[in-house]
């Protein structure tokens, strides 16, 4: 692996910060994106996923502004044109690859023809994030000239920081998803669901971050168990859960989890 500099870690250190200091999720592959772009030099950067048995796909893409609902269609036309990408993960790859890698001919392609002319990029370079069941997904960073070696090892150093910001925001999501089921409402910014007609039910001042701890705690899992969900060790949940507890007023997982249910934070 190619040695990397003193920038590029500055670099790594400053998406670090951006991600423990940004408390909307709703838009953290936007500030994720835009790290990249900078670090990178890309001209697209595309957080997108794809069902593998339904041969189907959506994305979220920047451009560096916003590509629109338009690029999860272009994600299922990759999909339909067999991109070289995506059957590299499907034979488990798993290590960010440029399209130089694993595609001698990816110029003769529809797929470059079209990226060419709508993005203006020739290059792509894969970074998979694995551990969703029966979906790949994946970071596709596309721009004009091909990635060095050196740039695809500071990817490769990058991965597990999107990795777990991709683990964390659909872990937010689906707690947010089973609270608003059991309330019949559509959740607000937190886990919570405002009940009907009234106003929001307090957050604590909970971080998107410890909302997501505290949801998986409801669910009766461990601090192993979510660590082992959200790719984190055990001890930086217990550090989350220290400050759930201070923050709810409690002092054990059976007294948060009761005090989050009375507040309607969690199911």
């Amino acid at each position: 692996m190619s040695g990397l500099h003193a920038r590029d870690y500055e670099r790594m250190l400053d998406l670090v910060m951006a991600v423990l200091e940004h408390d909307e999720p709703e838009s953290l592959w936007h500030l994720m994106a835009g790290h990249l772009q900078e670090a990178l030099g890309c001209d697209t950067v595309i957080f997108a996923g794809i069902r593998v048995a339904e041969r189907d796909g959506y994305a979220q893409g920047w451009a560096p502004h916003s590509m629109g609902p338009d690029v999860s269609e272009v994600i299922r036309r990759r999909v339909q044109q067999r991109h070289p990408l995506i059957a590299y993960m499907e034979a488990a790859g798993s290590s960010p690859v440029s399209i130089t890698q694993i595609c001698d001919t990816w110029r003769n392609s529809s797929w470059y023809s079209e990226a060419r002319r709508d993005y203006g990029t020739t290059h792509q370079l894969g970074v998979p994030l694995l551990g969703v069941p029966g979906e790949l997904r994946a970071v596709s960073l596309g721009r004009r000239g091909d990635f060095t070696e050196h740039e695809v090892a500071f990817t490769a150093r990058v991965q597990p920081l999107l990795l777990r910001v991709d683990r964390h925001v659909r872990e937010l999501h689906r707690l947010r998803a089973a609270v608003a089921d059991a309330a019949g409402a559509t959740p607000p910014s937190g886990l919570s669901a405002a009940p009907a007609g009234g106003p929001s039910p307090p957050r604590h001042d909970l971080t998107p971050r410890e909302l997501t701890v505290l949801g998986l705690l409801a669910e009766g899992l461990t601090a192993a168990g979510i660590g082992r969900r959200l790719t984190i060790s055990p001890h930086t949940v217990n550090r989350h859960l220290e400050k759930v507890y201070r923050k709810l007023g409690t002092n054990n997982r059976v007294s948060a989890v009761l005090a989050a249910k009375r507040a309607g934070i969690v199911r």
